[in-house]
């Protein structure tokens, strides 16, 4: 079978891009979207679930199409059309996203696969129908901001949990939705993005939050706190105190 390309889906400007290419820009541009980092064939391969030989060829494929910019054992570069690619996929993902939250009562831990096989099917017309319908909405459920008709967005200044000393008031901004059991706990917390807590205890990555006036605090091992973002509201002092209060998670 003929891979379906962008100009018989219609689901982006570049009509030689088939689905694969889609998403391989697409995750090339998330990996390195909040800290810049760099984006080497094995971190793609393990998040797309792919072979390393099979990464090899089409990042080839994207570099003959003037994609990206790579260069043997060099991290991998979304070329400016690459990077355009890339946002149009991002902004139909995040739209998908929160519709399918916002109006089909999807969970947040839900939505990711479902936005997958979707985003390639849309047309750019329904993607901006779409974009009016939900009220023109700037992050999607996991706070990660939605590029706009021009493919323009704004991040806020954040920090990862897990690196914020103890006694910071904080303002969660976005969760990796590729942790599951990041989702979970805050969804069972009640904490959506936008939700202000204390950082009551950090220690080695190890954070213990609670909301303002509430008793017990909810315990985030390191790799929980590690894909949560916020923006630290205040800071009264600088040190950590020791993870001793009784928390869950």
């Amino acid at each position: 079978m003929t891979p379906r390309t962008s100009a018989q889906g219609r689901s982006t400007r570049t009509a030689s891009a088939t689905t694969s290419v889609e998403d391989y820009a697409k995750t090339i541009y998330g990996l390195a979207e909040w800290d810049d980092a760099a984006v080497t064939a094995s971190a793609l391969a393990r998040t797309l679930g792919v072979s390393n030989p099979s990464v090899t060829l089409m990042v080839r494929k994207m570099a003959d199409l003037g994609l990206v910019d790579h260069q043997p054992y060099a991290p991998i570069r979304l070329t400016e059309q690459g990077r355009q690619l890339a946002l149009a996929m991002v902004r139909r993902h995040r739209l998908i996203e929160t519709w399918l939250v916002r109006e089909l009562g999807y969970g947040w831990d839900e939505v990711h696969e479902e936005a997958e096989r979707l985003e390639h099917a849309v047309s750019e017309n329904f993607v901006d129908r779409l974009d009016s319908r939900l009220g023109h909405p700037r992050v999607d459920p996991h706070g990660d901001p939605i590029p706009g008709p021009d493919l323009s967005m704004d991040y806020p200044d954040t920090e990862l949990l897990c690196r914020v000393p103890a006694a910071s008031a904080v303002r969660l901004e976005q969760v990796d939705d590729g942790v599951p059991d990041a989702l979970r706990i805050l969804a069972e917390q009640d904490m959506e993005i936008g939700a202000q807590v204390q950082v009551t205890a950090s220690d080695a990555g190890d954070v213990v939050v609670a909301r303002t006036g509430a008793g017990e605090g909810i315990r985030l091992a390191h790799e929980l706190a590690h894909a949560m973002r916020v923006s630290v509201v205040t800071t009264s002092r600088p040190s950590s105190a020791p993870l001793s209060e009784d928390a869950t998670g």
